[in-house]
């Protein structure tokens, strides 16, 4: 049974939201502010957190900054629709998915469910070895999925399922570029749509993950209007 940590000031998202979570089997903690959230994460992370951008004591977006120090967990924002600038940071921050408000409780369910698959099939422990779960390497470049294990030049980055998913799609095929439209394909499920914003801010926090570890990483390319390419180096 997985544990979705529910964080937000609005008390009737948190009642409602729970209940339905629950009754789709899913164990469910809620939290009315970022610092009580906090507090509860340090002791023992949840398996997915949802998070309210703009809450008391601590907002969503401080709240991930420091979930980042230490967990690729998968976080969704919540937030409201006229939110664009945020949405987009969260996105850059590393948040793996965001639901505008009002928001229908079947979507929240479906896109929880899409990346606590894409979290499995990344960490789980019997999995058949394909092309998806095997170790890969390209130069310097070694990717096991298995392990949810990414390291550049020898050195670990830390990525968030999405982020993941992104960068093995890229490299399964150097030098052959895939639309935004595939990428979209591998990040999420079929009846989830996102827009070509979503996944070039992932591309970005990819790309600056990699670049802490190597300033001159450039392995992931721009096709302007067309797509991403990787470039083996």
């Amino acid at each position: 049974m997985s544990k979705i940590a529910l964080v937000d000031d609005d008390r009737n998202i948190l009642t409602s939201v729970a209940i339905t979570l629950e009754a789709e089997g899913f164990e469910v903690e809620t939290y009315n502010d970022g610092q009580a959230a906090l507090d509860a994460f340090n002791k023992k992370l949840p398996d997915m957190a949802v998070l309210d951008i703009k809450m008391p004591r601590m907002d969503g977006m401080d709240l991930l900054q420091r979930l980042r120090q230490k967990t690729s967990m998968p976080v969704i924002f919540l937030t409201s629709k006229d939110d664009e600038i945020d949405e987009v940071l969260g996105l850059r921050m590393g948040a793996d998915d965001y639901v505008k408000k009002p928001f229908s409780q079947r979507l929240l369910v479906e896109r929880i469910r899409a990346l606590l698959r894409r979290q499995d099939a990344i960490g789980g422990e019997v999995i058949p070895e394909t092309e998806e779960t095997k170790v890969m390497e390209r130069g310097e470049l070694r990717m096991d999925p298995l392990r949810h294990a990414v390291a550049w030049k020898g050195m670990d980055v830390s990525l968030t399922v999405t982020e993941f998913l992104l960068l093995q799609a890229l490299a399964q095929r150097p030098g052959f570029v895939k639309s935004r439209d595939q990428l979209m394909d591998v990040a999420y499920d079929d009846q989830v749509y996102v827009d070509d914003r979503t996944i070039d801010s992932h591309i970005k926090r990819l790309r600056k993950k990699m670049r802490s570890v190597d300033p001159d990483f450039s392995a992931i390319e721009t096709l302007y209007g067309i797509g991403y390419r990787y470039n083996e180096e």
